[in-house]
C-alpha cells in the first residue's frame, strides 16, 4: 500500500496520526486507493477541545462577516483549481462516474461554497427592530450569534457536497467545527482541510476526525461541548444521533432517508418523463437519499412506460467510473450489494416481476469490485417492502394507478418525505399535484436539481431542519434579542409594580 496516498487527521491546525490505519477501498476494483489515520473517542475529544478553545478565544467569530467570506472565497479558489483531481478522487473512493463526480459531487459542492461565501456578506447577523412604545418606549435589536462548536457527521455518498452544506454556513456564521467523514470516502474532506489550511483558516476552527461511526459520531452527538450537530445518513442512525443530542439539548439538523415518489401524469411528455424517472433512481448508481424510487404510472400507460424504461436502461454503459463514456458505476461495498440483492429477491417473493435486470459484463480488472446492475420491478404494490423501505441502490419500482387522487394518496403513504416529483404537460395541473405531496422538495418535470436558493430537507422521518436557501445560516446561529430602554427616566419604568410604596 506504499504506492497509494496517505492522509492524517486534521486537528487544531495539525496533521495528526491515529491509533491505526484504515484502507480506503476502490469499489470498482476492491483495491486500496488510499490509507488514512484512524482515531476514536480520544481524538474526537482532542478536536472538540481545540474547537472550543478557538471559539472561546474568538479568533474566528470576532472577524467581520466580510473577512470570513474572504477566507471561504480563498478555499473555493484553491479547490476550483483541482476540479479534475477531485473528480477522480470521487470516482476512486465513491465509485461515481467521472461525469457524475465532476457535475454533482464536485461541481455542486464548489458552487455551494461560493454561494455561502456570498451569503455571508448579505446575511443579517444584526438587525434593528422598529422602535416600540409598548409596554414602554424602547429600541430592540436582533443578533444572530454563532452557536459555538458544531459537529458534522457525513455519509459516504456525497461527502464534499453534504460536507460543504454544513461547513459553509457553520464557518460563515462564526462557529468552529469538527467533521466526521464516512470512513469509506474521506479524501475530499481531507483535501478541503488542506485548502482551509492554505487559505489561512485559524487553527482549531476546522477539524477532521476519522474513525468508526459509532465511536466518533456517537461522541460528537453526545458531547456537551458540541452545541449543534448536523447529520446526513439513514433514518435509523439519525434517531441514534438525536437521542445522543437530547442528553444535553443541542441544536440538531437531520437529513435522513427517503423513498421518493415520481408521478407520471397522463399528459406527460413520455420521453422526458421516462428518462427523467430513470435518472431519478439511477443517478450515482442509485445511492442518493432523495432518489425517486417509486414511479407511479396511469394504468392505461403502464405497459408502455415499463417497456420504454427497460429499453432506455439497456443503453447504459456499465464499467470503469474513470472512463468519461461510462454511465453507471459500482456500489459502495459488499454489505450494500448483499442488502440490495436480498431486497430484490424478497420483492419477487412478494409478487413483483423483474422487468429488467442489467448484465454485468465487466473487464477482469473490475471483477473484484462491488457491483449491482440496474433493476426495474413491475407488478409492485405500494404495500410491498420494496416500495416502503430504502434500498439505496439502483432499484426502481413501477406502480400503476387509476386516478390522480389515488397516486397522491399512495405517494404520501410513507414514513419518508424527503423528495418527490411530478411529470406533466399542463404545468398548473402538475404544480397542483406537487402542492399535495408530503415532501421537502418536489420537482416538476425534473429531478436531482438543487438551486442553492431553495431550502432542502425532509418531512416526517426524512429529517429535521433545512440546508441551503436564504435561511441556511439560521440553523447555525442562536437568535438573541437586545432590548434598549428609550431613556433613563425612572418614572418610565415598570419598577413601580415592585416599589409602589416608595
Amino acid at each position: 500500500m506504499s504506492d497509494v496516498p496517505h492522509y492524517n487527521m486534521f486537528i487544531d491546525g495539525q496533521w495528526v496520526e491515529g491509533s491505526s490505519v484504515w484502507g480506503v477501498k476502490e469499489p470498482s476494483t476492491g483495491e486500496t486507493c488510499a490509507t488514512v489515520a484512524y482515531g476514536g473517542v480520544s481524538y474526537t475529544d482532542r478536536a472538540i477541545e481545540a474547537a472550543t478553545r478557538a471559539h472561546t478565544e474568538g479568533v474566528w467569530r470576532k472577524k467581520t462577516p466580510a473577512e470570513r467570506a474572504d477566507v471561504l472565497d480563498r478555499i473555493h479558489q484553491i479547490l476550483s483549481a483541482k476540479v479534475e483531481d477531485l473528480a477522480h478522487l470521487v470516482a476512486s473512493e465513491n465509485g461515481a462516474t467521472v461525469r457524475c463526480a465532476t457535475a454533482f459531487h464536485v461541481g455542486v459542492a464548489l458552487g455551494s461554497l461560493k454561494y455561502f461565501a456570498d451569503q455571508t456578506r448579505v446575511y443579517e447577523f444584526r438587525k434593528a427592530n422598529e422602535p416600540t412604545q409598548l409596554p414602554l418606549p424602547a429600541q430592540g435589536y436582533i443578533h444572530r450569534d454563532p452557536v459555538g462548536v458544531v459537529g458534522a457527521i457525513l455519509p459516504f455518498n456525497f461527502p464534499l457536497v453534504l460536507g460543504i452544506w454544513k461547513i459553509g454556513p457553520a464557518l460563515a456564521a462564526g462557529n468552529t467545527i469538527v467533521v466526521k467523514p464516512d470512513e469509506n470516502t474521506p479524501q475530499t474532506l481531507l483535501e478541503f482541510a488542506k485548502a482551509a489550511e492554505e487559505a489561512g483558516l485559524p487553527p482549531g476552527v476546522f477539524n477532521v476526525v476519522l474513525g468508526d461511526g459509532e465511536a466518533v459520531g456517537g461522541r460528537l452527538a453526545e458531547h456537551p461541548g458540541i452545541r449543534k450537530i448536523a447529520f446526513t445518513g439513514s433514518t435509523e442512525v439519525g434517531k441514534i444521533v438525536m437521542r445522543g443530542a437530547a442528553s444535553n439539548v443541542k441544536k440538531v439538523t437531520l437529513e435522513l432517508g427517503g423513498k421518493g415518489p415520481s408521478i407520471i401524469l397522463d399528459d406527460a411528455n413520455l420521453d422526458l418523463a421516462v428518462r427523467g424517472s430513470l435518472f431519478a433512481f439511477l443517478m450515482y448508481n442509485g445511492q442518493v437519499c432523495e432518489s425517486g424510487t417509486r414511479t407511479f404510472v396511469p394504468r392505461a400507460l403502464y405497459d408502455d412506460v415499463v417497456q420504454l424504461m427497460v429499453e432506455a436502461t439497456k443503453t447504459l454503459k456499465i464499467g470503469d467510473p474513470h472512463d468519461p463514456d461510462t454511465d453507471f458505476g459500482p456500489i459502495i461495498d459488499q454489505e450494500a450489494v448483499d442488502r440490495i440483492q436480498q431486497m430484490v429477491a424478497h420483492a419477487v417473493e412478494q409478487g413483483a416481476t423483474v422487468a429488467y435486470r442489467g448484465a454485468l459484463d465487466l473487464d477482469e480488472k473490475f471483477r473484484g469490485g462491488t457491483w449491482v446492475a440496474p433493476v426495474i420491478l413491475s407488478n409492485v404494490t405500494n404495500e410491498m417492502d420494496i416500495a416502503r423501505n430504502e434500498a439505496f441502490g439502483p432499484v426502481g419500482v413501477v406502480i400503476p394507478y387509476d386516478t390522480v387522487e389515488e397516486a397522491i394518496e399512495m405517494a404520501n403513504d410513507s414514513e419518508y418525505g424527503l423528495a418527490a416529483g411530478v411529470w406533466g404537460g399542463d404545468e398548473e395541473r402538475a404544480i397542483d399535484v406537487a402542492s399535495q405531496l408530503e415532501a421537502g422538495t418536489v420537482w416538476v418535470n425534473d429531478w436531482h436539481m438543487f438551486p442553492l436558493t431553495g431550502p432542502f430537507g425532509g418531512f416526517k422521518q426524512s429529517g429535521l431542519g433545512r440546508e441551503l436557501g436564504a435561511h441556511a445560516f439560521d440553523e447555525y446561529t442562536e437568535e438573541k434579542y437586545i432590548h434598549v430602554a428609550a431613556n433613563q427616566d425612572l418614572q418610565q419604568r415598570a419598577y413601580g409594580l415592585l416599589f409602589g410604596h416608595s
